[in-house]
C-alpha cells in the first residue's frame, strides 16, 4: 500500500485493506453457545403483494415487473438470543429460517470482536484515505459485519422460494444456494439498497430454475432485470456517492474481489451456511397465538382510492391484517396484532393527516 495516493477512489486497493484485516481465518473461533428457545409472533399473508408493496415495485423498482415479484408467506417477530427485537419475513419453509439466521449472524459478529483490539493502529494514513474515498462504510470491520448480515439476509429472502428447488429442509436449503453460487450472485448483480429495501417489505425480485445437478439458478428474466436495474442505480448514483467512480466500471463486492488469488466472500458464505446449519439443532422454535380478532374503526376524511391505498399500506407495513375499507360508511376493518400495532397503527395514519375515530 505504500506510495499509494491518499483520496483516490481504488476498489482493489480498497479490497486488499479489508482483506488484510481479516486476516487468513477471521472466522475460525465462532461459537454456537446452549440450546435456546425462541418464540416468534407469526402473521400469515396471502401471499400477494400489498398496495404498498405493489406501489413500490412500480414507483422504485423501474423496469422489474411486478409479476417477477414474490412476497413472503408470513411476517415474523421475535426477539433473539440476545434480546433484541427483530422482524422478518417466511416462506414455505417457516420462521426457523429467520430465526437461526440472525443467530448465526450474531454468533459470527462475536468471532469478529477479537478483530477489533487495534485495528485503527493497524491502518496506514493511504489505506485510511483509500476507503474514505472508496466505500460508505470506511471501516474494514464494520464491512465484514454488514458482509454478514447481508449474507443471512440473502438466505432469508431467497427462502420465500423454496418451493421453486428442489430443497425441502432448512439446512438443505442453505447448502443448496451455497453450493449454487446463489450468494456470489446477489454480490454482483445487486444493486446496493435493494436488497435491503426489498427485504425490509417481505419481498423478492426473483425466480429460481432447477437443474439436473441439484443446484438451482436465477431464470434469464431475472438476470436481465437486475443488471438494467442496477445500471439506472449506478448512473443515478455517479454524481453522488460514485461520482470518482471512473466511467465505464461498475462499484464490485469488495468481499468478492480476488486479492492475491483468494476472495473473502466464499469463506464468509461457507462459516455463516456451516454456523445455520449446526444452529439448527440448537434452537427450538415455539410460535406464539395472537389475537387477530377484526377490529372496526372510522377514518371521517377518507374521501377516496387514493386514501384507501394510502391507509391500507400504513396498515400492511405494520403487520396488521385489512379485512375492508368502505368510503360510504367511512370505516375500516383490520386486526391489530397487539395493543401496541393498534396505537403504532392510528398514530401513523393520523401522521398522513388523516382523523382516526376507534369505536
Amino acid at each position: 500500500m505504500a506510495g499509494l495516493p491518499g483520496g483516490r477512489y481504488d476498489r482493489t486497493a480498497a479490497a486488499r485493506v479489508l482483506a488484510s484485516v481479516a486476516g487468513p481465518a477471521p472466522f475460525d473461533q465462532v461459537v454456537l453457545g446452549d440450546a435456546r428457545r425462541l418464540e416468534p409472533e407469526v402473521v400469515p399473508l396471502d401471499g400477494q403483494l400489498t398496495a404498498m408493496q405493489l406501489d413500490y415495485v412500480q414507483q422504485r423498482m423501474r423496469p422489474c415487473p411486478p409479476a417477477l415479484v414474490v412476497s413472503a408467506a408470513s411476517k415474523v417477530s421475535w426477539r433473539d438470543s440476545g434480546g433484541v427485537a427483530n422482524v422478518a419475513h417466511c416462506g414455505p419453509l417457516g420462521p426457523i429460517v429467520p430465526l437461526v439466521a440472525r443467530e448465526a449472524t450474531l454468533a459470527m459478529w462475536q468471532a469478529l470482536a477479537g478483530l477489533d483490539a487495534g485495528l485503527d493502529a493497524g491502518l496506514t494514513d493511504d489505506e485510511r484515505a483509500v476507503m474514505a474515498a472508496t466505500t460508505t462504510d470506511k471501516d474494514p470491520l464494520e464491512i465484514l459485519r454488514v458482509g454478514i448480515d447481508t449474507t443471512s439476509r440473502a438466505l432469508v429472502q431467497h427462502a420465500y422460494l423454496a418451493d421453486q428447488t428442489p430443497y425441502r429442509s432448512a439446512a438443505e436449503f442453505a447448502r443448496g444456494l451455497r453450493d449454487s453460487g446463489i450468494f456470489a450472485v446477489v454480490a454482483n448483480t445487486w444493486f446496493w439498497g435493494l436488497q435491503s429495501s426489498t427485504f425490509r417489505r417481505g419481498m423478492i425480485p426473483a425466480r429460481l430454475v432447477a437443474q439436473d445437478d441439484g443446484t438451482v439458478r436465477y431464470a434469464a428474466e431475472t438476470v436481465d432485470v437486475l443488471r438494467e436495474m442496477k445500471q439506472t442505480a449506478i448512473a443515478d448514483a455517479h454524481e453522488q456517492q460514485y461520482a470518482l467512480l471512473p466511467a465505464g466500471e461498475q462499484p464490485r463486492c469488495l468481499a468478492n474481489m480476488s486479492v492475491d488469488g483468494v476472495r473473502l466472500l466464499p469463506g464468509v458464505v461457507d462459516t455463516f451456511v456451516e454456523t445455520f446449519v449446526q444452529l439448527l439443532e440448537l434452537v427450538e422454535i415455539r410460535e406464539t397465538g395472537m389475537d387477530t380478532a377484526d377490529e372496526v374503526f372510522e377514518v371521517p376524511d377518507m374521501t377516496c382510492s387514493h386514501c384507501t391505498n394510502t391507509i391500507t399500506g400504513v396498515l400492511e407495513s405494520l403487520g396488521v391484517r385489512v379485512a375492508g375499507i368502505d368510503l360510504d360508511t367511512k370505516q375500516v376493518v383490520a386486526a391489530f396484532p397487539s395493543d401496541e400495532v393498534r396505537v403504532q397503527s392510528f398514530e401513523a395514519i393520523r401522521e398522513r393527516g388523516y382523523t382516526v375515530v376507534p369505536q
